[in-house]
């Protein structure tokens, strides 16, 4: 089984003006609202290839309802824990530039964190667990290391999408798979990665203190592997992204659909690089059609 967390879903309010005026008054040309966060995108992604998953969380009030309800419109499976605070709204503003504000966190009580730690014991050797997306303020900031460490010598499989100190603290863990991007993994260290062999050199320091498979995803550069045995970089074609909503999550998707379809390193790494190239180039999410399209277009390199 596939479980993915979202400790800090959301509704993902898109909206598009002509231009953005600070102090002015602004009409919409177009909106939507979708039910987002990290977890939540990468069950997504994973329905349209066809693979099931159960998705686990917070969600509450009226926005809550709106979440939940999205999820099971689309086929997902979920467990969601109701919470008495409103889940938050994120603002995805696309004017000349597209500008983000991000809600504020729901609080989480401790009943409802008890409850995802028993959700959590319950996973078995084979299982697959994606930990994606921020921390809400009322959880500790070692939330995703205290569910790792519950889930030690389970033989479950946890793929780590964080950053800052979630994904420093996770990483003594040995994730099987972390997604930083290079600008993520440059924080991480204290540096300014802005190469493919700059991403490699330290995404090899990442493996040394645990992880086990690192993907770093570079934008119009592409993107790197590295695990204790091979390193890849893949190349895709020069174009203009329209969405920058949900591509590290697609390429979590893509890497682990991969892995349940019986792909190799490389294959699953192609695979994973096209769906996330293809849900930037897209207003929505990759789809397999449009993977298939674009797969032939991925280059990779071995490099060690």
């Amino acid at each position: 089984m596939i479980y993915t967390v979202t400790l800090n879903p959301s509704i993902d309010y898109h909206i598009w003006l002509s231009a953005l005026s600070q102090g002015a008054i602004h009409e919409a040309k177009k909106e939507w609202k979708v039910a987002g966060g990290k977890g939540i995108n990468v069950s997504k992604v994973l329905r349209a290839l066809g693979e099931d998953s159960t998705a686990l969380g917070f969600v509450g009030g009226f926005t809550g309802v709106f979440i939940q309800q999205q999820i099971e419109q689309a086929g997902i499976a979920h467990q969601f824990i109701q919470i008495n605070h409103d889940s938050r709204i994120n603002v995805k503003i696309k004017a000349e530039n597209e500008t983000d504000i991000s809600g504020v966190s729901p609080l989480v009580p401790e009943e409802a964190l008890e409850r995802l730690f028993e959700q959590i014991d319950r996973l078995q050797s084979g299982d697959y667990l994606v930990l994606a997306g921020s921390v809400p303020k009322s959880l500790p900031s070692d939330m995703y290391q205290m569910i790792m460490q519950r889930l030690r010598g389970k033989g479950v499989r946890i793929f780590l999408d964080a950053k800052g100190q979630a994904l420093k603290n996770g990483l003594p863990e040995e994730p099987f798979l972390i997604k930083p991007n290079h600008h993520e993994l440059g924080e991480l260290y204290g540096v300014t990665i802005a190469t493919p062999a700059e991403a490699i050199e330290w995404g090899r320091k990442a493996l040394q203190m645990g992880a086990q498979n690192v993907i770093v995803s570079m934008a119009g550069q592409g993107a790197v592997f590295v695990n204790r045995n091979e390193s890849y970089l893949a190349q895709i074609p020069q174009r203009k992204p329209v969405n920058s909503i949900g591509a590290g999550d697609s390429m979590v998707a893509g890497f682990l659909y991969g892995l349940t379809r019986g792909m190799d390193t490389e294959a699953a790494f192609r695979f994973a690089v096209a769906a996330g190239s293809t849900t930037a180039l897209s207003e929505g999410f990759c789809t397999r059609e449009k993977i298939e399209a674009f797969i032939q277009d991925v280059t990779i390199t071995f490099i060690s």
